[in-house]
């Protein structure tokens, strides 16, 4: 028996790119979601809120498949911290951030409409920033351009050299697709990482 289809609700390219880790044949669609936090909704709960919503989204579309749903919120003492989207937000990011701890929330949704599967988790990684000076942040900036990433920091890149620590059981998430709680997802989904054929080159 052949696995479902598997589709991955995001256009961030670096869940695209996580997820090609796993050597599994899937699609790519951008669901429409207005990622707005609710008044006083918590970090870890908009997190949880979004990747559900876009994992419902394109599950509607296709409930013949198994959707991947996930979002990312920076987490700054209670306060959501999101995609800067330009030089001067970023900037201002990284020096709130300059010295301190901030969680990261990363959920991913696994929705399979067709068996009746829905499942949402969160991993949180914290991550503890250096005392960054004005020299170090802008040229991080210039060079990085993180403006598409919560927080402004790509660890898997320059981003590292930002900080003095990150605990996390895994380090995927803070990327952003845990991919451990994946895998887990995908195999309660009808998805085996570990059995299913690789796509076809």
């Amino acid at each position: 028996m052949s696995a479902p289809r598997l589709i991955l609700a995001s256009t961030s390219r670096y869940r695209r790119e996580l997820l090609n880790r796993l050597h599994l044949p899937f699609e790519v669609e951008a669901p429409d979601v207005d990622e707005t936090p609710a008044l006083a909704e918590k970090p870890a709960a908009l997190a949880r809120r979004l990747a559900t919503a876009k994992a419902q989204v394109i599950s509607a579309r296709a409930p013949d498949a198994v959707v991947i749903g996930s979002d990312q919120v920076a987490d700054l003492d209670g306060i959501c911290i999101g995609k800067p989207g330009n030089h001067a937000r970023a900037t201002a990011q990284l020096k709130s951030m300059s010295g301190r701890s901030v969680v990261f929330h990363t959920a991913v949704a696994v929705q399979a409409s067709a068996r009746g599967y829905a499942r949402t988790e969160v991993v949180s990684v914290r991550v503890r920033f250096r005392s960054l000076t004005d020299a170090e942040i802008e040229h991080y900036l210039r060079l990085e351009q993180p403006y598409d990433c919560a927080g402004s920091a790509k660890c898997e890149t320059l981003g590292i050299a930002l900080l003095e620590a990150i605990e996390s059981a895994d380090p995927t998430a803070l990327v952003g697709l845990p991919l451990i709680r994946t895998c887990e997802l995908l195999r309660e989904a009808g998805i085996d990482p570990l059995t299913t054929p690789p796509p076809t080159p």
